[in-house]
């Protein structure tokens, strides 16, 4: 269980501001059809999250406990320190695509936008870190891009100038510190008791 709320909380955090935040803010104005474009997210989170939950628990199964500990460590401080650098949204993906529907269009914008970004990269991680627990970290990982997006589609502008991204942030960035040298120096203070 803790897999799943810790998956939830940090990627909730962390989608916070992000380009796909802005992604759902973007297609929410341009379509205003809610359902299909929150369907859409949720499928391309699910696709995009499995995959990068694969990726964490082959990683755990091809690297040492000794190596995954510092490969975890160092990659939630470098996640801790991309969390301090705001997203803007590329508009390359919403009009390309328009002539595939609301869901299509959300499918292939969100997917894409999701690749290589700090959510999935952190889900990598979170999978790796909970070898035994991938579909928990899948399904918190979704839940907690859910959480981030759904509520920027319905609401809107109203939503996203209410809430203090910069602090939002710092608070992810902090969260993924502490996770980073839990991981690197834990073991270490185990063996100090």
């Amino acid at each position: 269980m803790d897999a799943f709320l810790v998956s939830t909380a940090i990627v909730a955090l962390a989608e916070m501001g992000d380009k796909t935040q802005l992604l759902s803010l973007v297609l929410a104005a341009r379509f205003r059809k809610p359902w299909p474009i929150v369907l859409g997210i949720l499928v391309a989170t699910l696709v995009n999250h499995a995959l990068a939950g694969a990726v964490g628990a082959w990683v755990t199964r091809m690297v040492g406990p000794d190596a995954m500990r510092w490969i975890l460590g160092l990659s939630f401080i470098a996640m801790a320190v991309w969390m301090l650098i705001p997203d803007k949204l590329d508009d390359d993906g919403t009009s390309q695509h328009s002539r595939w529907g609301v869901f299509g269009t959300t499918l292939v914008a969100f997917f894409l936008a999701e690749m290589g970004d700090k959510t999935q990269i952190a889900t990598v991680m979170l999978a790796a870190q909970y070898s035994g627990a991938y579909v928990w970290v899948v399904a918190g990982t979704t839940l907690g891009m859910m959480l981030a997006n759904a509520p920027v589609v319905w609401l809107g502008d109203r939503l996203v100038k209410k809430v203090p991204i910069r602090m939002v942030h710092l608070v992810s960035a902090v969260i993924f510190l502490v996770l980073g040298l839990l991981a690197l120096f834990a073991p270490m203070l185990k063996d100090l008791a």
